[in-house]
């Protein structure tokens, strides 16, 4: 840019460093001097803002950086709550009430199992309806179907090397090739790696979960709620019925994960249908078993006799037998196993004095719709009196019928034929 025109400027109004002179004029007289000029629109001002210049950003720069750090702190806290992350100052030193809920079974895995041959998409009416009851009265827990689809992938994600790395299950478990086994194995399996509440296809709930714990019971003393299922020890030495005269039902079962008892049982199975398949001599895809074998092996004989004896390890008492829980009347936890009364999952069966559904105490009902396995693995059925579960656990048709089948017995063999011939003739 061209400079501004000289002028002529006593030599006392200069600033800053001495100048040479010109033309040889002594000191105090005029000079030629490029006057610098100011937005300050005078010499003289644009001299003071100059020393302001240079001196007040070295005199004031500390105060200016507290300051503007004090402020930029005091912005922060009164816009704090605007970060959800990081709490406010002033809530740090607050205790801040948290909400647990305390309602019964809240503390248990708060989910529904089932398994099925097909996915809940594919269900048949009566099946869905029975899925609703349980998400309608719970509808605060989750819900999972396992099918024969997925089943497997399930049992190695968790029986698998990164589970809980026992693949002499996974592998025991792919072999079987009976499906009320794998059926029976499976829900042991679900309750042992994960917990929840497991009931079968065709079993309804008619109350809320939190209703299978009474009130009187702290729940963080109990690991498994089970129900009694059938309650006739008079037959207990019965050929037929005397294994399945006492037991605890298995198509609703709530436990905590990881329970030792059900790993047992597992493995319980295991060696049991080993050792059938020994017997028989064939690999154990070609097992065959017959409805008493599925129930005393995998069922719930199987299931009663693992729990009471995991209930005698822990007690201290006198030996558990099926005696403590004959006749219950109400629920009581033995060896951290709440066992609720045979009303609460087992009402409506005719037998056992399980009353009706109709009761306040009945909390699922079972419409075994689904239990059609006993086809492919019979009972016995004798030829003339056929089979003996058909009396339903009436006393005296069961005496009825042990006293024919031991006169029958007693018969020669063309006398049994005459019968079985007469029993087989169509009825006009």
């Amino acid at each position: 840019m061209p400079s501004r025109p000289r002028q002529n400027v006593p030599a006392s109004l200069h600033f800053g460093p001495p100048e040479p002179t010109f033309g040889g004029k002594e000191e105090g007289e005029y000079k030629d001097v490029e006057i610098m000029y100011s937005p300050l629109g005078s010499p003289t001002l644009a001299a003071s803002t100059a020393k302001l210049r240079n001196k007040v950003p070295t005199q004031m720069v500390r105060y200016l950086r507290l300051y503007f750090a004090c402020v930029f702190i005091i912005l922060f806290i009164l816009n704090i709550d605007i970060i959800p992350a990081i709490p406010a100052p002033w809530k740090i030193f607050q205790h801040e009430e948290v909400h647990i809920s305390t309602q019964p079974g809240s503390t248990f895995p708060q989910k529904i199992w089932q398994t099925w041959k097909v996915n809940a998409l594919d269900f048949e009416e009566k099946d869905t309806n029975n899925v609703r009851s349980w998400l309608a009265k719970n509808p605060g827990m989750r819900y999972e179907v396992l099918t024969d689809a997925n089943e497997m992938s399930y049992v190695e994600q968790y029986f698998g090397p990164k589970g809980f790395n026992r693949m002499d299950i996974v592998n025991f478990y792919r072999a079987v090739d009976i499906a009320i086994v794998k059926a029976d194995l499976l829900r042991y399996m679900i309750m042992y790696a994960e917990g929840g509440v497991y009931a079968d296809i065709d079993v309804e709930a008619l109350r809320p979960v939190h209703r299978f714990i009474p009130e009187r019971y702290d729940e963080k003393d109990i690991d498994i709620i089970v129900g009694v299922e059938i309650d006739q020890p008079e037959f207990r030495d019965h050929p037929i019925l005397g294994k399945k005269s006492m037991s605890f039902c298995q198509w609703t079962i709530i436990s905590r994960p990881q329970q030792p008892v059900l790993l047992q049982l597992i493995e319980n199975i295991m060696v049991w249908l080993k050792g059938v398949a020994k017997k028989q001599g064939v690999p154990l895809g070609k097992v065959q078993l017959d409805f008493d074998q599925v129930i005393s092996g995998t069922g719930p004989s199987a299931f009663t006799d693992a729990l009471i004896a995991d209930m005698n390890k822990k007690s201290r008492g006198p030996k558990i037998t099926w005696d403590t829980f004959h006749n219950l009347d109400e629920s009581k936890v033995v060896g951290r196993v709440l066992v609720l009364d045979i009303q609460a999952f087992c009402a409506g069966q005719g037998h056992s004095d399980s009353g009706n559904h109709d009761a306040r105490g009945a909390l699922v009902k079972h419409h075994y719709h689904a239990s059609n396995w006993p086809s492919k693995h019979p009972r016995f059925l004798h030829p003339v009196y056929g089979q003996v579960e058909n009396c339903n656990w009436d006393r005296e048709c069961v005496r009825k019928w042990d006293e024919n089948v031991a006169e029958f017995n007693k018969l020669s063999e063309e006398g049994k034929k005459r019968m079985i011939e007469e029993a087989n003739k169509p009825k006009e």
